[in-house]
């Protein structure tokens, strides 16, 4: 075991708008200290299949067409972190999504009853990824995946040798939906709308930490792992 991986991290929020790399930083992350990424979209998945109440009840909603309540999500987040991989820190994906979430988790984690899962009591590590806006409709919209091998490129920073095909096999590459202009600007209006309140909700309890997320990939990785060892020095 290395010094990273016996290492007590604590929760870990990574914020940031689509496209600034967060699934990245997390997978690195995840890799360096031994601790797992709690999911929300896996955990509604897997509480779907496994037929808990809690996935009955999302499933009843669902099946109406309407959005999973906060209460459920809450829920299936608190039995989550109470599960021994957690003990030494965790990072969150997709949560929490609103302000509320936020002064949920904090209650959460300020709780009596919830110390037994854990050593220390341990408020989030919050990292932001603060993306310029150009440079962001750069990378999303720049963005080509090899429908073969899955490969990515992005035309304007990591552009494959011949134009359009890929590297290894020579398929033609594709612009996923997701990364079409008239569908990432409504992605990113929707952040500033939903998401932005969370980070201001961290800035207004002196815990957002912004790491600047426009200089290269391993730069934002490293200022990450900083952050991380000296939060817990």
């Amino acid at each position: 075991m290395t010094q990273e991986t016996s290492r007590d991290v604590g929760p870990v929020v990574l914020l940031g708008p689509p496209g600034a790399g967060k699934g990245t930083q997390a997978k690195r992350i995840m890799e360096r200290y031994g601790i797992p990424q709690v999911s929300t979209g896996d955990l509604l998945r897997e509480n779907v299949a496994q037929g808990t109440d809690l996935g009955l009840a999302a499933k009843t909603v669902m099946a109406r067409g309407e959005l999973v309540s906060d209460d459920l999500v809450c829920n299936m987040v608190r039995q989550r972190l109470t599960q021994s991989d957690c003990k030494r820190g965790y990072i969150l994906d997709g949560f929490p999504r609103t302000a509320a979430q936020a002064g949920w988790l904090d209650a959460l984690l300020d709780d009596k009853l919830f110390d037994n899962s854990r050593p220390t009591r341990a408020w989030p590590i919050v990292i932001c990824l603060d993306v310029d806006y150009n440079q962001l409709l750069l990378r999303l919209t720049g963005r080509r995946s090899c429908p073969t091998c899955g490969r990515i490129y992005n035309v304007h920073f990591q552009p494959p040798r011949t134009d359009e095909l890929c590297d290894v096999d020579g398929t033609k590459l594709v612009t996923r939906n997701d990364d079409r202009l008239e569908v990432i600007q409504p992605r990113l209006t929707a952040y500033q709308a939903q998401t932005r309140p969370v980070a201001d909700y961290y800035q207004r309890t002196g815990r957002l930490i912004a790491v600047n997320g426009d200089v290269p990939m391993d730069d934002v990785t490293g200022q990450i792992y900083r952050v991380l060892e000296e939060h817990h020095a």
